[in-house]
Formats: C-alpha cells, sequence, structure tokens
C-alpha cells in the first residue's frame, strides 16, 4: 500500500480537510505519437507514491502484449486504458487522471498523440491551465508539437511547459536539448504565450521527473512536478456581466415555472433586472432555487432554477443578460476553427452549429485564411482539410448571443454538427460578433459584372509594390490621370493616405503590417465590386500577404506590379529622409534597411523608374492593361 492510501486510512476526516484547501492544476500533456506522454503521466503517478500495489503489479508486460519491454514495468500502460490502445501501444482518446502531493491537486488529461485524433486533443486542452509539450529530443519539433501548441494558444492555455523527452536515448546531450530549445522559441515567438519553460526529462528512467536526474547536471532548474507545484496560473480576465444560458424549463407542477442551467459568467441576484435574448423580453429575478435551498446570489460555475416575476415565453437555448447589457444576438460572426473531420469544410455547406445550449442551422460563407501551423503564415484557401485551422466568417439563420472566446470562453465557443451523421465535424473560438441587428448578406440583382458594362471596364487590382522611394505612388498617381483622361473610373489607395484614416490605429510591427494590407485588401475588393479599376500604393513587404489580397477576387482581377527601383536609387532619392532615420537607428523595422522586402515572385509587370521617365513607364503600363483585358 503507497504512503498516500496509509494516510488516507490513518486519518481519512484530517485527509479530507486538508485536501479540501488544496489548490487544483488541470493540465494537459501532448504532443506527437511515441513521444512519450502516457509513460510521463505514469512516472508521475509512480514517483510521487499515487499508485497501487496491485496496479503496479498490472504494469508487468507479458508476451504477446506489443513494445518491446516484455516482462519489464511498463509505466504506459497504467493510463493506456482501452483495449485498442493496449494494442496499439499509444493513447486513442484523452484519459484523465488525479493526484496529490502536499502542496496541490492535480487533474492531468493524456491527449492521443496520432494526427487523426487532434479534435481529441482539443477537448482535453479546452479544460487545461497549462499545457506540457512533450517532445522526442531525438527527433526535435515536430509538425504534431506545433499543431497542438497552437491549438492550446488558440484556447487560451498560457503556461507552457516544453519536455524534452527521452534524453536518454541522446546520451543526455545538453547541446541536443540547447538545439530544439532554440528550435522551439522561433516558433513560440509567434504565439500570445508569455510563459514558456524548458525541461530535459527521460520518462523512462525517471530523470526530472519528479526527482532530479543525476546524468543532466547541466540543468539547474527544479523537476516537473516541483514547477507544476510551483507555478503561479494567471487567471483569464473573467466576463463581469451575467450570461445564463437557459438548459431546461423546470415545471414540477402548475405553481411552478422555472428556468434551469449553469450560470456562465458574471452573478445574479434576487431582485436583479434581466432581459431574455433573442427576444428582448424584461422581468426581474424573483427566486434563484437549487436542491440545497434558495439563494440570495449566484455565481459563476453554479447549476441553478431561476424563476422570474413575469410569465415570459423562454425556452432552451434561451439566453439571460442584465436588462442593460449592451450584448445583441448575432447573425454573422468571425472564428477561428479547428476541423475535425475527414470531409473538408467548404464554404457554402450547411452544418448546425451548438452555441452553448442553443442550436441553429448556419453556414460558413468565407475562409478568411488558412493557418500554416508549421510557420504559422496565413494562406488563401477554398477548404479546411482535417486537423486544419482556419479564421472563417459564419452566416447562422437564428440569432446568438456571442462573446469573443478571449473574454468568454463559455459563451465564446461552439461546435459544428453535421446534419446528416450528427456528428460533431468542428469547434470554433469567436473572434468578433457584428451586433448591428439581425445582418444577413444579400445577392444583389446590380452586381459587378453589369456595373462593369455599363462603366466598358474590367474592374481590378493594379497592385504596386516596391521599396520606400521606388516611385509606386507617383508611378499610380501619373497611371490614373491617363486613365480618368481615357474615360475609366478609377481610385487610388495610397499606403500614407490610408494610415491617416483607415489604418490610423497601426504601428509598423509585422503583425500591424499584415492588418494593414488586409484592411486595405478588403476596400479595394469593394471597390472592384463597384466596378472601378482600383490602384493600390503600398510597400507590401510579405508576399504571403499579397497572396491572400490577391485571392479575395478573381483570379484574372489581380495586376501585380513590381516597382523595381534598385535599394540605392531608392536610398538617394530619400524623399522623406526616412533611409537616413532608419540608418542611424531612429526608425526601426523600416523596409529594406531593418526590415525585410519579399520581392514578388513572378508578378504581372515589372518596371525601374530609375530607367525609364514617367511618360515611358506609364506607357508601360498602359499597354500591359490592355494584354490583360483590362481596357
Amino acid at each position: 500500500m503507497p504512503l498516500q492510501m496509509m494516510r488516507i486510512a490513518d486519518d481519512i476526516e484530517r485527509y479530507l480537510k486538508l485536501n479540501a484547501s488544496k489548490g487544483l492544476l488541470r493540465f494537459l500533456i501532448c504532443g506527437g505519437a511515441d513521444d512519450g506522454k502516457s509513460t510521463l503521466i505514469s512516472r508521475l503517478l509512480h514517483d510521487s507514491l499515487a499508485i497501487q500495489e496491485e496496479q503496479l503489479a498490472a504494469l508487468v508486460r507479458g508476451p504477446g502484449t506489443g513494445g518491446s519491454r516484455s516482462g519489464q514495468v511498463d509505466l504506459a500502460l497504467l493510463v493506456d486504458g482501452q483495449q485498442s490502445e493496449r494494442e496499439q501501444g499509444t493513447a486513442v482518446d484523452v484519459a484523465y487522471r488525479f493526484f496529490y502531493t502536499d502542496k496541490r491537486k492535480f487533474i492531468v488529461a493524456d491527449a492521443p498523440g496520432h494526427e487523426q485524433y487532434t479534435r481529441n486533443m482539443a477537448t482535453g486542452a479546452s479544460t487545461a491551465d497549462l499545457a506540457i509539450i512533450l517532445i522526442d529530443a531525438r527527433y526535435g519539433v515536430q509538425l504534431q508539437a506545433r499543431r497542438h501548441s497552437f491549438i492550446c494558444d488558440l484556447l487560451g492555455i498560457r503556461h507552457f511547459v516544453i519536455a524534452i523527452n527521452k534524453m536518454d536515448l541522446v546520451g543526455y546531450s545538453e547541446a541536443r536539448f540547447q538545439e530544439i530549445v532554440a528550435d522551439y522559441r522561433d516558433f513560440a515567438d509567434k504565439l500570445n504565450v508569455n510563459d514558456v519553460r524548458f525541461l530535459p526529462i527521460s520518462a523512462l528512467t525517471g530523470a526530472n521527473v519528479v526527482n532530479p536526474g543525476s546524468e543532466m547536471r547541466w540543468y539547474e532548474g527544479a523537476p516537473l512536478l516541483a514547477q507544476l507545484e510551483q507555478v503561479e496560473i494567471l487567471s483569464a480576465p473573467s466576463l463581469h456581466e451575467l450570461r445564463f444560458p437557459v438548459q431546461y424549463v423546470n415545471r414540477p407542477n402548475l405553481n411552478f415555472r422555472g428556468y434551469s442551467g449553469m450560470l456562465a459568467a458574471g452573478a445574479v441576484e434576487v431582485g436583479s433586472e434581466i432581459r431574455v435574448e433573442p427576444s428582448g423580453r424584461r422581468s426581474t429575478i424573483e427566486r434563484i432555487v437549487t436542491n440545497d435551498g434558495d439563494l440570495s446570489v449566484a455565481y459563476p460555475g453554479q447549476s441553478i432554477t431561476l424563476t422570474l416575476r413575469d410569465e415570459l415565453d423562454i425556452s432552451r437555448g434561451d439566453m439571460l443578460v442584465a436588462a442593460n447589457s449592451d450584448i445583441e444576438p448575432s447573425s454573422v460572426f468571425t472564428a477561428d476553427v479547428v476541423w475535425m473531420h475527414e470531409t473538408p469544410l467548404v464554404p457554402g455547406q450547411d452544418y448546425e452549429f451548438k452555441a452553448g445550449t442553443r442550436t441553429v442551422s448556419g453556414r460558413v460563407t468565407r475562409i478568411v485564411y488558412q493557418i500554416d501551423v508549421n510557420t504559422l503564415s496565413r494562406s488563401a484557401s477554398d477548404r479546411v482539410p482535417l486537423n486544419g485551422i482556419a479564421r472563417c466568417q459564419i452566416e447562422v439563420t437564428q440569432p446568438l448571443v456571442l462573446d469573443s472566446y478571449q473574454r468568454s470562453p463559455e459563451t465564446g465557443s461552439f461546435i459544428f454538427i453535421d446534419r446528416l451523421s450528427n456528428l460533431t465535424v468542428g469547434a470554433g473560438m469567436v473572434v468578433d460578433a457584428l451586433n448591428i441587428g439581425h445582418v444577413v448578406w444579400h445577392d444583389m440583382a446590380v452586381d459587378k459584372r453589369r456595373r462593369a458594362e455599363r462603366n466598358r471596364q474590367k474592374p481590378s487590382i493594379i497592385w504596386f509594390t516596391g521599396l520606400s522611394g521606388a516611385g509606386k505612388s507617383t508611378v499610380a498617381d501619373a497611371l490614373e490621370r491617363q486613365l480618368f483622361g481615357m474615360g475609366y473610373n478609377t481610385y487610388v489607395l495610397d499606403g500614407d493616405n490610408v494610415r491617416h484614416g483607415l489604418c490610423r490605429d497601426l504601428g509598423f510591427s509585422d503583425r500591424d503590417r499584415q492588418e494593414n494590407i488586409r484592411r486595405v485588401g478588403e476596400v479595394a475588393k469593394l471597390m472592384v465590386d463597384l466596378g472601378v479599376i482600383t490602384l493600390v500604393s503600398f510597400i507590401s513587404p510579405f508576399r504571403e500577404d499579397r497572396r491572400i489580397v490577391r485571392a479575395m477576387v478573381e483570379a484574372d482581377e489581380f495586376i501585380e506590379v513590381f516597382v523595381n527601383t534598385p535599394l540605392a536609387v531608392c536610398e538617394r532619392r530619400d524623399p522623406k529622409g526616412l533611409y537616413r532615420k532608419a540608418r542611424s537607428g531612429e526608425i526601426g523595422q523600416f523596409t529594406g534597411i531593418t526590415s525585410p522586402y519579399e520581392a514578388p515572385e513572378s508578378p504581372e509587370v515589372e518596371i525601374d523608374t530609375s530607367i525609364h521617365d514617367l511618360e515611358e513607364t506609364v506607357g508601360q503600363l498602359i499597354a500591359a492593361l490592355r494584354r490583360h483585358r483590362i481596357i
């Protein structure tokens, strides 16, 4: 009988009292298949004396049970509980285990590593405070470790422990450990996680799991369990506004009507004025009923039944909010989606969307971009494959009450349900909701084609890209004057001008520059729909951003003009004195000096304003537009 069990038997009341006062940490162990997740969890349980003797005896592999350690204790079998997991030697579902130490209680989720079970991993991550990302020291940072890290980041986990396992198989090499640390840091810098810790371990031998590893004296940090006991969890800002999703209308007799559910956010008091969404009807809380008697106030996480002073038509799926709340039901919203089914997500396909207790029909109207989990780059896409992650615009047939996921995970998350099979095929985290009434997209009778026919031109985006001082704005302005004189409808979007209005809130970090180009791309797309030839003059240093804008319109509606004027010429011109300030360090993140410029690989047009004068350059562009049938 282990020490913990002996302590329980000696004084059960003292045990219960001590553990009631301990804090609880929920954490997830994830990573690629065969990285040693189950072995690590079992090592934590074994070395912290949380395994009973009869369980330990069952962990001896016999012949024919798979693996390579027949006759030896195999700790992974403790949590690989399903028969299929034992046969395959790997986890296929999330396994939860509870254990405790003198300092803390723990609930640990063992997430499956295989790519096809990413959906199970996301389930385990949804309730975790901390993630242990396991990496095999032999192979380094693999795709699944990156995918799991990104999903944990999306789900709001703000504490990562990067456990580099199987150090015994690389000779406990410090150099190998540091190599993997550097590789992962390059990836983690693009995430929102601030607390990332690195730890060399061997789950098989127990080194640096519960006890320090004598083989790795070069590592000066605490073992894994000590870090789990000591880490201070940064709680996300909680939503203080009332959110009560109605789960059940409680009607035991003719004299009682209550509305049951779990309070998702905020507090509710007897006498509070509430509003029912989506109907907008108002009333006042009369009673807060529980199995243990009435309450005067209830808090998030409590399961309660509310009664109202007024007889209102309230059903399962309705949401009770404060009467003065600004939130409005939304029919259109943007969300980050993790796709969990072999059949890809395709815009226009009908699904059921379940948010809280409410289920409505709807569809994805547009994939804004898909995310490459290796590089975290964004690309245009017309579908999202199994385990793909994308930002999507969604439209539902009946309004939902939604908060952003970062503000309130309970009321900012939802799932996709296939209408035929009733399977959960995807999960989403709300980014923002369009709260301006029940706005839906309408197909207009006057469309882009008809506007283009009236204007006798092909609407398009002429995208000028190049270094500062290359002559983009000068050429775009001259080209517009020429086209206008020829009778065409045009408009110029200039980088400096846009930053005075539409993008005045953005800086010059890589992320802000990406958002700057995205906004301009959306405006240019609207201009194309209006039937206008839109000339866009932006440095736009990143190929990926330009590709995303290209994908917003039809294939022949985007003409990329690379103003390939040499850097030396641009710097010599320096019309605004920016190069001089960048060279002296007054300006950081300046394209061409301290920030990279990714030249187009195959632009439709390439010009050099240091070779040809303005009139010749405009002539080249007019010829190119005719060649591409824009005019």
